[in-house]
């Protein structure tokens, strides 16, 4: 149980070690106890400030007086057939998340939460059905992760983690950025840029900012080759148009051999053809990317319909004749509604 204090005080697990440093010296105590700190909360992943035994014992007193240590608790862990985890949440305030554990051959990849609900009302997300409620927290998005590292008994082998969870990452900046920089600090959770991927629903100028800011994988929903059909799918795209965020993705650094990914949702009856296909070939030819095909994971009350499998086929064919990596992604735990577009944050018995 992560020692409860008063709300009002910093949240430890909300710094960055920049920000944990300043905390630190602001106490007149040496930067390097930030290290110790960090270290305990996220390596060793303590949840009371008596268990940090790097530190003296008189600092350790006196630290509830000055800060707390919280991070979200998990309700429930409901597991899919195909061994997918989808873990519910329960914040400070009373409001619910969800994210999901997802297996691979010899890892875990973890999908994580940026905001409780989504303001940003795709039409084929049930997220999106939920309203939005607030922003995360750093401590609520990082704590996540640490909940499945230190809580549970199977304590899984996470080496990805994707923001592909409920919300926009990218319309909760701060907290997000925050939140990544806890990540790959190696006082941190110590993971790589390379294995972390925020996924966006277009938000133009702070793709661009993101750019600036750090060096990470950046997945861009797309859905649609035109904007009549994905202004029609997603409100985001009145504001910021295909021609628009485009020409965000391409000032987006990708070192090396690493490409921007584009997820292309297939909706049967709305922009799964083959000439959809094709259209999207010329709408990213001048773009180094990948393309992340996904389909479409009905849910209860939903309007639409995922396509045939051979739909499905036709249009992967076309783009791959034309030389792009176009991968068809597996969906996982769509039975206990964790896959992609599924999550609602809803706490059912």
């Amino acid at each position: 149980m992560v020692e409860a204090t008063d709300k009002k005080l910093p949240n430890l697990l909300d710094l960055t070690l920049e920000e944990m440093e300043s905390f630190i010296g602001d106490l007149g105590k040496e930067k390097y106890r930030a290290r110790q700190i960090m270290k305990c909360l996220y390596l060793q992943g303590v949840t009371a400030f008596d268990a940090m035994t790097t530190l003296a014992r008189d600092f350790r007193e006196k630290l509830p007086g000055l800060a707390r240590l919280y991070r979200p608790r998990i309700v429930k862990i409901q597991k899919s057939s195909d061994t997918t985890q989808k873990a519910l949440f329960e914040l400070e305030d009373g409001l619910f998340i969800e994210s999901v554990l997802i297996p691979g051959k010899n890892h875990w990849t973890l999908c994580i939460s940026t905001q409780a609900g989504c303001r940003m009302g795709c039409d084929f997300c049930l997220t999106a059905k939920q309203g939005f409620k607030r922003n995360l927290t750093p401590a609520e998005i990082t704590g996540q992760l640490l909940a499945f590292a230190h809580e549970t008994t199977e304590r899984p082998d996470i080496k990805n983690i994707v923001m592909m969870g409920m919300g926009e990452p990218l319309a909760n900046y701060d907290a997000t950025l925050s939140a990544i920089r806890i990540l790959t600090c190696d006082f941190g959770m110590g993971f790589s840029n390379r294995k972390i991927t925020v996924s966006t629903c277009g938000l133009a100028p702070q793709i661009e900012k993101l750019g600036r800011d750090i060096c990470i994988n950046l997945a861009v929903s797309l859905n649609a080759p035109d904007d009549e059909r994905r202004s029609r799918l997603m409100p985001i795209n009145k504001k910021y148009p295909i021609a628009e965020l485009l020409a965000a993705c391409k000032k987006y650094p990708m070192p090396g051999r690493r490409m921007l990914t584009f997820e292309y949702i297939l909706i049967d009856g709305v922009n799964a053809s083959v000439d959809d296909a094709k259209k999207l070939v010329r709408l990213l030819k001048p773009l180094r990317c990948k393309l992340n095909l996904i389909v479409f994971n009905a849910y209860p009350g939903s309007p639409y319909q995922a396509p045939s499998e051979q739909t499905v086929r036709n249009f992967q064919q076309v783009l791959l004749d034309s030389h792009y990596t176009a991968v068809l992604r597996t969906s996982r735990g769509s039975d206990i509604l964790a896959a992609c577009g599924q999550l609602s944050g809803a706490q059912i018995s």
